[in-house]
């Protein structure tokens, strides 16, 4: 199965908005006690989570996770840090792109594959607010063609 398929829980699309997206890497997540009901349910959030690497292992910060409503006292803290499982080598690529400036560690997605839950990450270099505007502009205008060309198949 390529990286990136399964069955889609979360899609953080302000990434892609942020973000020149240069690479990305499928990482499992180390879980705890009724998380994994939580996230097969899809109350997972990955808006303002990010990743960073500390003593040579990758962590996963903010991302939310609802508490399971039958958890009770078994839940678990909804923002709390999550390690990620990567390869060393992996890991250590990471780390010498990430010494360069610019450049941060951004999930993109969070699915299941063959009943585990996995997180695409992504290495994305920061956007500047024109290329936000021109990347819109680009949008919009691919949006108008597509109109008029379906307006035009009507007639």
């Amino acid at each position: 199965m390529p990286k990136g398929s399964g069955k889609q829980l979360a899609q953080n699309k302000k990434a892609y908005h942020d973000f020149f997206i240069e690479q990305t890497f499928e990482a499992g997540i180390v879980l705890q006690g009724t998380e994994i009901k939580s996230i097969r349910a899809a109350k997972v959030n990955l808006k303002d989570s990010f990743a960073k690497i500390q003593n040579g292992e990758l962590y996963l910060h903010n991302m939310h996770v609802s508490p399971y409503e039958q958890g009770n006292r078994y839940n678990h803290d909804p923002l709390r840090t999550r390690k990620l499982l990567l390869h060393k080598k992996e890991i250590n690529k990471l780390i010498g792109e990430t010494k360069e400036t610019g450049y941060t560690i951004v999930p993109l997605k969070m699915y299941l594959k063959n009943g585990f839950a996995k997180v695409l990450i992504g290495l994305g270099k920061g956007k500047k607010q024109y290329d936000k505007r021109e990347d819109l502009k680009k949008k919009e205008a691919k949006r108008d063609i597509e109109r008029a060309f379906r307006d035009r198949q009507k007639m």
